[in-house]
C-alpha cells in the first residue's frame, strides 16, 4: 500500500494543472483575449487563427506539494518526506488540470460595428482534493488511530473532456463602454464526478466475544457518476478508444449550453475597468451514463490482527484485500443508469488599469487604435482578480501587472500573481505583429525556471493568428 501511495503522489505532483490566464487577459493585441472577456476592446478589423496553432494553453501546479518536496536532493529518506507532506497538507489542498487547444478561431467587424467571433476548442478540466484522512490510513495503517473517524467525505473530484463550439458578439455601445456576449455549445466526450460524499471508517476496541477490534463503516454514501466511460470498457486497444472518444467531439456525446458575458468601461482618460463571467452553463449527461453508489453501515469483526505499522519490505496488502472483500459483500456497489446534469466551473475575471506614457498611434500622436473613450497609451499598470468556482470552495488569484507597448508591432506584459499555489509567481507575456502574422507567447513562475521541480505551478500559452488592422 505504501508503494501504491508513493506512485499516486508521484503522478499528482508531476501532472497537475491550473486555469488562470492572467498574462493574456486584457491584452487587446491578442485576439484570444476575447475568450477571457467577450467585452474586451477589439483593435483589429478581422482575424483568423491558424488551425490548431491559434491557442495552446497548459498550466501545471498543485497547492500543497511540489516535485522537489518529494524528489529533491535531501538527506531525508523519501518515505519520510512523503509522510511529512501527508501530515502537512490539508483536505482543502487540491490538484487541478486544465488544457485548451484551439481548433478554429475567427472574427470580423461587420458594417454595424459589431465584432463577431467564433470557433471551436478542445478542453480538459480536472480537480482532485487531497483526501488527507484516507492518505493517512493508507500510509500509517490504523493501529495508532483507535476511535479516530477517518472521513470518507474527503473524496471529492471531477473531470471533463469536451469540445466547445462558441460564437460571440462585441460592440462599443458608448464612447467609454464596450460590451460582449458569447454563446457556447459543449459536446462532452468523457466526464466523471464524485462530490458530496459522506461516511466514516473507525476502528474501536470490541467486546472481546468475537475479535479484539471492530472496524466500522458508518453512514457511508459514496457516489461516482460517469459519462462516456461504460462503452469504452469493451473496446480493444487504444486506437478504438481514441476513435470512439473523437467521434463524440462532433455532437456525438452529451450536449450542454453556456454563456460568457463581459464589459470594458473607461472611467476617464487614464483609468479603465473590466470584468467578465465565463462558462455560466451546464452539460446534460444522458448517453452512456453509469453511476456507482455505495451506501450503508457495517461492522467488521473478521480480521483478527490490527494493521501494524510497516517495516522495510512489509506490505499491508493482505489486510486491505480482506477488508475490501468483506466490505464489498456487505456494502455492495450499485450500478445505476440515471441521467445527471453537471454545472460548468464558472470563472470570474476583473481588472482595473491605469494608463500612462505616450499616446499610441501608427507614426503620429493620436488614439488611432482606440475606437473612442479613454486615450490609448503605451504603458499601463493595474490589478486583476480571478476566481473559479469549485466543489469545496472558489479558488482565487490576485495579479499586479505592468504593460508596455514598445512599438506599433511589439508589446509585453509582466505580472506578479499570488494564489493558492504560491506568493512568488512572476510571469511575462509578449505579443508581436509581423506583417499580418500575430504571435504571442506567455509563461509564468519564471523565478522557478532554474529548477522547475520547485515550482508548484508552471504555465505556458502561445498562439499564431492572421490579423487585419483597422485602416
Amino acid at each position: 500500500m505504501r508503494n501504491l501511495l508513493t506512485c499516486i503522489i508521484t503522478l499528482w505532483v508531476t501532472t497537475t494543472i491550473a486555469q488562470n490566464k492572467q498574462l493574456v487577459y486584457g491584452v487587446e493585441e491578442i485576439p484570444q483575449s476575447l475568450l477571457l472577456n467577450p467585452g474586451s476592446k477589439v483593435p483589429q478589423k478581422m482575424h483568423f487563427g491558424i488551425p490548431f496553432l491559434s491557442q495552446f494553453h497548459l498550466n501545471a501546479g498543485s497547492s500543497g506539494v511540489s516535485v522537489y518536496d518529494i524528489f529533491g536532493n535531501s538527506n531525508v529518506d523519501i518515505n519520510t518526506r512523503i509522510r511529512n507532506k501527508i501530515f502537512e497538507m490539508k483536505n482543502t489542498d487540491f490538484f487541478t488540470a486544465t488544457q485548451q487547444l484551439d481548433l478554429i478561431n475567427f472574427g470580423w467587424r461587420a458594417e454595424n460595428e459589431i465584432y463577431f467571433s467564433g470557433g471551436i476548442y478542445q478542453e480538459f478540466d480536472f480537480i482532485l482534493y487531497f483526501p488527507r484522512d484516507l492518505a493517512i490510513l493508507a500510509w500509517e495503517g490504523n493501529r495508532d488511530y483507535l476511535d479516530y473517524e477517518f472521513d470518507l467525505g474527503e473524496v471529492s473530484t471531477t473531470g471533463d473532456f469536451m469540445t466547445v463550439y462558441h460564437f460571440g458578439a462585441n460592440k462599443q455601445i458608448k464612447d467609454n463602454l464596450t460590451v460582449g456576449v458569447r454563446a457556447k455549445l459543449y459536446s462532452s466526450m468523457f466526464s466523471y464526478r464524485s462530490t458530496n460524499n459522506r461516511g466514516t471508517f473507525v476502528t474501536r476496541l470490541g467486546d472481546g466475544s468475537t475479535n479484539i477490534y471492530e472496524h466500522i463503516v458508518q453512514n457511508a454514501n459514496v457516489t461516482l457518476e460517469t459519462s462516456g466511460y461504460a462503452s469504452l470498457r469493451e473496446l480493444d486497444g487504444a486506437s478504438q478508444v481514441t476513435s470512439k472518444i473523437l467521434g463524440r467531439a462532433f455532437f456525438g456525446g452529451n450536449i450542454g449550453i453556456g454563456v460568457d458575458i463581459g464589459a470594458t468601461y473607461d472611467i476617464n482618460d487614464n483609468w479603465t475597468a473590466s470584468a467578465s463571467v465565463l462558462d455560466v452553463g451546464a452539460v446534460f449527461h444522458s448517453k452512456d451514463v453509469e453511476t456507482y453508489r455505495a451506501t450503508g453501515t457495517y461492522t467488521l469483526n473478521g480480521i483478527e490482527l490490527i494493521f501494524p505499522p510497516l517495516s522495510d519490505g512489509e506490505s499491508t496488502f493482505p489486510y486491505y484485500e480482506d477488508l475490501e472483500d468483506e466490505i464489498e459483500r456487505e456494502i455492495p456497489i450499485d450500478t445505476l443508469n440515471n441521467s445527471y446534469t453537471q454545472l460548468r466551473p464558472v470563472k470570474v475575471n476583473s481588472g482595473i488599469t491605469y494608463k500612462f506614457g505616450r499616446v499610441v498611434g501608427k507614426g503620429e500622436e493620436c488614439d488611432c487604435r482606440n475606437m473612442g473613450g479613454g486615450i490609448d497609451r503605451n504603458q499601463s499598470v493595474g490589478f486583476q482578480l480571478y476566481s473559479i468556482f469549485r466543489p469545496k470552495a472558489p479558488q482565487m488569484a490576485g495579479t499586479l501587472f505592468y504593460y508596455r507597448r514598445f512599438t506599433d508591432y511589439l508589446s509585453a506584459k509582466a505580472t506578479y500573481t499570488a494564489d493558492s499555489y504560491s506568493f512568488s509567481n512572476v510571469g511575462l507575456g509578449v505579443a508581436a505583429d509581423i506583417g499580418k502574422l500575430n504571435f504571442y507567447i506567455a509563461a509564468d513562475n519564471l523565478l522557478r525556471y532554474g529548477n522547475l521541480a520547485k515550482a508548484k505551478s508552471v504555465s505556458l500559452q502561445l498562439g499564431f493568428n492572421i490579423k487585419f488592422d483597422e485602416e
